[in-house]
């Protein structure tokens, strides 16, 4: 029996945790062709037809790669019912650019998936995460708000280095106001960068927070440890010393009592006559 339950192999990992394990790495270098084709028309905007067309062909790729890995991931998962409730945003991700094919619902559409795909990942932490997802929205957002303000008549928000300027004072809610969206659509990305911004600062504040009070309860929890040894090491002390009395008295009593104490005088004998 010993011999059959050691030729056993292992448990396996389930297969959607599998091809979560392999097609991570793929889906992040399309995440990063994404932003390769997005960025293109907005920062050339004289390029040609074909660029343009070959760059929209490839955000569609992107997404739909993301699309299937959420069908992909929907048909292995165990539980379908429990995986949609619980991955509803891949979902509205996924469908959302369906329903109306918009640039920016695309780009929207796509970030979503790449968030919260790259969240599943164990090995991935959550420092990495905070720093790629600031760079992201940066980036992004500073695509995005000059595709939208550039044509505007009233806008003033015209190069790569007035959007980006504009995102940071945006995600840090600085707001100096030299750079501001005029349009519904730019405004609407104000919002969503200011939102972003505090929920960043908000993860990045409690994670600090929680690194020190972990530091704290390290340094209690030994304390604590080394205080509890000596207070061990001091019973002990004393539990010897009792014995060491102890012994030291048995053996004097029983000195004692073998002797039977000072010998008692000998009556002189009498003299004969």
């Amino acid at each position: 029996m010993e011999d059959e339950a050691e030729q056993q192999p292992e448990r396996d990992p389930s297969a959607q945790a599998r091809w979560e394990s392999r097609t991570q790495r793929p889906l992040l270098a399309l995440a990063v062709a994404f932003a390769l084709a997005y960025a293109v028309p907005i920062v050339r905007p004289g390029a040609s037809a074909s660029v343009t067309r070959a760059c929209t062909a490839v955000e569609w790729c992107v997404w739909g790669a993301f699309a299937a890995d959420y069908v992909v991931r929907l048909c292995l998962s165990e539980r379908r019912a429990r995986f949609v409730r619980a991955h509803w945003l891949d979902l509205c991700a996924v469908v959302l650019p369906m329903i109306q094919p918009l640039r920016l619902l695309r780009l929207v559409a796509t970030l979503m998936l790449v968030g919260r795909r790259a969240r599943m990942a164990s090995q991935i932490r959550l420092t990495t995460y905070v720093v790629g997802t600031v760079v992201g929205l940066l980036m992004f957002g500073s695509l995005a708000v000059l595709s939208v303000e550039r044509e505007s008549p009233d806008g003033n928000i015209k190069t790569l280095g007035d959007a980006v300027w504009w995102s940071f004072t945006t995600m840090t809610t600085v707001g100096y106001g030299d750079h501001a969206p005029t349009t519904g659509l730019g405004r609407v990305l104000a919002v969503g960068l200011m939102l972003s911004g505090i929920a960043l600062l908000g993860v990045v504040t409690a994670n600090i927070a929680a690194w020190f009070i972990a530091r704290f309860e390290k340094d209690d929890a030994e304390e604590r440890r080394q205080t509890a040894a000596i207070e061990a090491l001091t019973m002990e002390v004393m539990a010897l010393r009792a014995q060491v009395a102890a012994l030291s008295g048995g053996a004097g009593g029983s000195g004692a009592a073998g002797d039977g104490g000072p010998p008692a005088p000998v009556a002189p004998r009498p003299r004969e006559p």
